[in-house]
């Protein structure tokens, strides 16, 4: 059997997958994606997509054909007894705080879109950047050595071929093949319940011109979730642990709607899992777990599903196309689990902190709330990529209370670049960037990239890039005058000097060395 090779093999070709090839080929990683279906499941599962997640889109060349969500929506939750009954109390998912400023964090909103219209988005991108995708073909079994990984694929005809892949990520889902046969356990709150849930189509607009879009259904006897696609479907979850037939799902979405008038079009059914279970390990030599192989977490308002396996998939590919380009010594990629398996606990506990799952929390798991929007762009990153990321700074904060330590996401300010208002996000995320207003670092930036190995481009605010406000951007970043932010390539600072150290040239060399584990110390 004929044997060919690849950088990375990428198992399971869904959204975390298939975000996962994108960020890889956009590198210039050789990648193949292998999908046992032939598209898209047609029961969507994820719904909405955070403002983060269109960063990352955004800097990958996909920001104008993701559809942004209005200015100032939000995802809103009633109790009814049906959707064309009484409705009752409305629930946040994060009780207001109306102390916090209203303040810009990012130059994008969230997209609320469904999974099955996303992802052959993310299959056109991939393929046009280089990608090798192949649907209707499944991972057999795969064995791993110190020089690479070994898998055994076959295609919907039977056909079957080795392909050897220097590293594997499995993005295979919740329950995970390839993490079963690395033996990695899952430890966390576990399973919950087991729930059925239909997706059908029915002409029910006229009941979201309140701007409620999510209705928790109770009646005697009878308990359900209902929510929109925003295109015409509707998704019913129900706790009947069992297969209905036509009538009887016609029957529970009449219930559910409360009328039994409205044409209604059943598309699919599905059977949920509902469980919170984290992976032990998020690599095992070689083999990266991503998205549900290795945390399953409860669907939630705060978009703690998809959007954190597409973030895992943003941070281990620029370790992975930094490693494989030889910019990079392989120790790098021990720095994934270090970060992400933190972030999946600090989810898991937020779920259960808030009300909507607090009643199914584990005994003594309470735990402070915190502000969406530290959950969503003010999450801390501690590794050996990260330098000064100490201990006494909280798991997260919302943007306004971080002044640039390591460890942090790069802050959205608004500067000026060839005549053009740009976010600094824009100057981020191709590769390593040091930012500064004093121009002394520029020829230790040339100096220290050299002796690295690594690409390391220096932007000077007050040059060809002026801030806004140049107060706010010292501020948001901690600099004095004469300092540096040194930023990685997934936009989280990994360095900085508050201002001119006695020699800036080694200061550089000695932080890429150890932030990146750089091959070449010069």
């Amino acid at each position: 059997m004929q044997t060919k090779s690849t950088a990375v093999l990428v198992v399971g070709g869904s959204l975390v997958g298939l975000s996962a090839a994108v960020f890889l080929a956009w590198r210039g990683v050789p990648t193949v994606v292998v999908e046992r279906h032939l598209g898209s499941h047609p029961h969507p599962r994820a719904i909405g997509f955070t403002p983060r997640t269109l960063e990352l889109f955004r800097a990958v060349g996909l920001g104008a054909r993701i559809p942004q969500a209005p200015p100032g929506m939000r995802l809103r939750r009633v109790r009814a007894e049906s959707l064309s009954g009484q409705w009752f109390e409305e629930s946040a998912w994060t009780p207001e705080d109306r102390s916090v400023p209203d303040l810009e964090f990012s130059p994008c909103r969230g997209a609320a879109m469904a999974q099955d219209r996303l992802e052959p988005i993310l299959r056109e991108q991939a393929l046009a950047l280089g990608a090798d995708l192949r649907l209707g073909t499944e991972l057999i079994r795969f064995e791993q050595s110190a020089d690479g990984v070994v898998a055994w694929l076959r295609g919907r005809d039977g056909q079957e071929e080795m392909l050897r892949a220097d590293y594997l990520v499995a993005a295979d889902g919740h329950r995970s093949p390839v993490r079963e046969a690395l033996g990695i356990g899952r430890s966390g709150r576990g399973h919950m319940r087991t729930a059925r849930s239909v997706i059908f189509r029915a002409p029910l607009q006229e009941y979201l011109k309140a701007g409620v879009s999510q209705f928790n259904i109770v009646q005697p006897g009878f308990e359900a979730f209902l929510t929109t696609y925003g295109d015409g479907r509707w998704l019913l979850i129900h706790r009947d642990d069992r297969e209905l037939d036509d009538a009887e799902l016609r029957a529970v979405i009449a219930r559910a709607i409360g009328r039994d008038d409205v044409p209604v079009e059943v598309v699919t059914t599905g059977r949920w899992e509902i469980s919170a279970l984290i992976a032990d390990r998020f690599a095992s030599g070689r083999v990266f777990l991503a998205g549900d192989a290795a945390h399953t977490l409860p669907p939630n308002r705060g978009g703690y599903g998809a959007n954190t396996g597409i973030d895992d998939a943003h941070n281990l590919a620029w370790k992975l196309a930094a490693v494989h380009s030889g910019a990079a010594s392989p120790r790098l990629l021990d720095t994934y689990d270090a970060e992400r398996r933190p972030i999946a606990w600090l989810r898991h506990q937020q779920i259960f902190a808030r009300d909507d799952f607090k009643p199914m929390a584990a005994p003594g798991s309470d735990a402070p709330i915190l502000d969406d929007a530290a959950m969503e762009f003010g999450q801390l990153y501690r590794s050996d990529a990260v330098l000064g990321a100490d201990a006494t700074l909280p798991p997260a904060a919302r943007p306004d209370q971080w002044a640039g330590q390591p460890g942090t996401r790069a802050p959205h300010l608004w500067v000026e670049k060839g005549g053009e208002r740009v976010s600094t996000l824009d100057l981020l995320q191709r590769t390593w960037v040091l930012i500064t207003e004093d121009e002394r670092w520029t020829p230790a930036a040339v100096q220290a990239a050299r002796a690295s190995g690594l690409a390391l481009e220096c932007v000077r605010m007050g040059g060809d890039v002026r801030p806004v406000d140049a107060e706010a951007f010292r501020n948001a970043l901690g600099l004095k005058a004469g300092g540096a932010s040194l930023i990685r390539p997934d936009g989280y600072v990994a360095w900085r000097s508050v201002d001119l150290p006695d020699s800036p040239v080694d200061a550089l060399r000695e932080a890429l060395a150890k932030a990146a584990s750089a091959t070449r110390l010069g």
